[in-house]
């Protein structure tokens, strides 16, 4: 689960352990239980295949199939959770295609690996990946044969600083799973959040080769798209280099991600600001369909940032977490939407010390720059890993006292039946399907 999701700050994780902290084991596993049976039901299915969309990105976190203290004893509780959203689906007549979204050590550096640090220690560690590898090839084993599963994506948008492990992870893992399961397609994302394939050079058998096109001019705090020639030119300039890798080897291609971030409406000029990531939205889709690209939205469900459909501020998730949500984004915590402006001035000074005492030909030599400067890079351990873990306490505090009942109405927030449709993108979505 990502932060943005549900208003949690940093990795997952330390939300989690916190909040078992204040609830104790029985309540915790008691909330959590519903949130998840109630954060995706028959009734979203439904609702996603009326679109005429005929997919559905499922992503799941290592732990819930497996204990770090533990490895390699499976959690029966993780693969009941899956095939539940597995079964929704195919009885709506939707594919599903498994994405790993969260590995042993981090795949990335960023808050989605659920690290609960700045580094991808995936890569530097081979038992890691050999987790991973045993993982799949148990999902493997339980999924062959099933018509509703499209495939599996291996790992979401890794970012190898060394770019040659990721590759040879991916031969191994190919290996691996054909001895259970030769037909299920593998969805292979590109290094460095899944839009660099310069180090690919040899193509696996049965594999898709995927890639995630998210658009600055979607963000808060960057250039807004306005439709300009220069614009749009750019966008597909920004495809087309990630793409490149595919046109070449004459591969298909999956974008498994992309999507603006969208604006509340309590903020200033948020109805001009949405029109614009509409725009976006659909020029995007303009060129994805002129070459036939499949694609995954990100994301189905949230509280408000991304969603095609999303909580409420009535519910009763919003009247107890609002207060600490709204703090949250004042603060700047999060990545994903992120606008500093109200925290910017505290941090200056931290990034001005940086800059006088780092050589200049250093600044930007810590991978994934050029993607991350070294202010992005301080902004995550400081703002997004340490005030984060700090803050994670005080989001636990609001469940403090709280009975079955309330935690269920808290949960409940998340149900398809309380939750707002974002029909403006829905119906985008479901032009293009139609198109289709």
């Amino acid at each position: 689960m990502e932060n943005f999701i549900t208003g949690f700050t940093g990795h997952e994780r330390q939300h989690r352990a916190a909040i078992l902290a204040v609830l104790g084991k029985e309540k915790y596993e008691y909330f959590f239980e519903k949130f998840l049976d109630y954060f995706f039901t028959r009734s979203d299915a439904k609702y996603f295949a009326s679109l005429g969309l005929n997919c559905v990105r499922i992503p799941f976190n290592y732990q819930h199939f497996e204990e770090d203290s533990n490895p390699g004893v499976y959690l029966e509780s993780g693969f009941k959770l899956l095939d539940r959203v597995v079964e929704h689906c195919s009885a709506e007549g939707l594919y599903v295609i498994l994405d790993l979204h969260a590995v042993p050590g981090g795949q990335n550096q960023d808050w989605h690996s659920d690290s609960g640090m700045s580094e991808a220690l995936f890569w530097r560690f081979k038992e890691f990946q050999d987790r991973v590898i045993n993982l799949w090839v148990e999902l493997a084993k339980r999924y062959k044969g099933n018509p509703y599963v499209a495939g599996y994506n291996p790992v979401n948008e890794p970012a190898d600083p060394e770019h040659v492990n990721l590759t040879r992870f991916y031969t191994r893992i190919e290996k691996e799973i054909r001895k259970i399961d030769p037909d299920h397609i593998l969805f292979l994302d590109g290094n460095t959040y899944a839009m660099d394939f310069r180090k690919f050079d040899t193509v696996l058998p049965n594999c898709v080769y995927s890639m995630h096109d998210y658009s600055i001019m979607g963000f808060p705090m960057q250039e807004q798209f306005e439709g300009t020639a220069a614009q749009k030119t750019k966008l597909r300039a920004s495809f087309e280099r990630k793409v490149e890798f595919m046109r070449e080897k004459k591969v298909p291609i999956w974008n498994g991600e992309f999507g603006p971030v969208y604006a509340f409406e309590s903020e200033a000029d948020s109805e001009k600001t949405n029109a614009r990531r509409y725009a976006l939205l659909k020029e995007q889709l303009s060129v994805y369909a002129e070459t036939n690209v499949s694609w995954s939205i990100w994301l189905y469900k949230d509280i408000g940032y991304q969603g095609m459909m999303y909580v409420p501020k009535d519910s009763a998730w919003f009247k107890l977490f609002g207060p600490f949500i709204e703090k949250k984004a004042k603060l700047g915590l999060d990545f994903w939407g992120r606008d500093d402006k109200d925290v910017a001035h505290v941090y200056a000074p931290i990034k001005q010390h940086f800059l006088d005492v780092v050589p200049k030909e250093h600044w930007n030599r810590k991978y994934p720059s050029p993607l991350w400067d070294m202010s992005r890079h301080i902004d995550r351990v400081v703002r997004e890993c340490l005030l984060s873990e700090y803050l994670a306490f005080e989001m636990a505090d609001y469940f403090k006292g709280k009975s079955f009942e309330e935690l269920d109405e808290l949960a409940a927030s998340f149900k398809f039946e309380n939750c707002v449709q974002r029909q403006e993108l829905n119906d985008i979505l479901q032009k293009d399907a139609e198109v289709a």
